[in-house]
């Protein structure tokens, strides 16, 4: 009587899906390539993440050291224009790049509940830095001192959650407001 059991290479097919069902070689490589992508995203996610903190941090440190040339007075016994004082940002911030991304807004109010510190970004995403000033004001006045700079996101579909601008891009800033101290006595 002939078996009705249907055979590759001399086995029972039963006898070689049972024995597949025990092997488990490939099994670590499959988990890992249903694994791999989601970690892998979150890992650059956490790496842009700590980037935008550092480089908010370098930019609120240069901001409090050359905002203090102003509240001294050094700034304006020097006659500092608006290009050195944006040097002297960019030297501070050197760690962390390009100038060309850098704007910067000083200005004085008449009192410390006048102060605007606004978003300069318009609606479709573009940054108005056509109302930006440089005025660093005389000794008592009020100054608010704005650095911005703009981070391009290097994670994809990770822009949308981090994004405050167009072009995938985060406007990252720093202010300091301060009443400059007496210093032309």
């Amino acid at each position: 009587m002939a078996r009705l059991t249907p055979e590759i290479s001399g086995q029972p097919l039963l006898r070689l899906l049972r024995r597949a069902r025990r092997d488990q070689s490939g099994a670590t490589a499959v988990e890992f390539a249903m694994v791999a992508a989601p970690f892998f995203f979150l890992l650059f996610a956490m790496i842009e993440i700590a980037s935008v903190f550092f480089t908010s941090t370098v930019l609120e440190n240069a901001v409090l050291e050359t905002a203090r040339e102003i509240r001294t007075g050094q700034a304006q016994a020097a006659g500092m224009t608006r290009n050195e004082f944006r040097d002297e940002i960019c030297t501070r911030i050197e760690v962390i790049g390009n100038c060309d991304r850098l704007e910067f807004d000083v200005r004085v109010f008449e009192g410390f509940n006048t102060v605007d510190q606004g978003s300069p970004v318009n609606p479709d995403g573009s940054l108005d830095s056509g109302s930006f000033g440089w005025d660093p004001g005389e000794a008592g006045d009020i100054v608010l001192v704005r650095v911005f700079y703009r981070w391009s996101l290097l994670t994809p579909n990770f822009g949308g959650a981090m994004s405050n601008m167009g072009g995938n891009q985060r406007l990252l800033s720093a202010a300091s407001v301060f009443r400059n101290e007496p210093f032309d006595d």
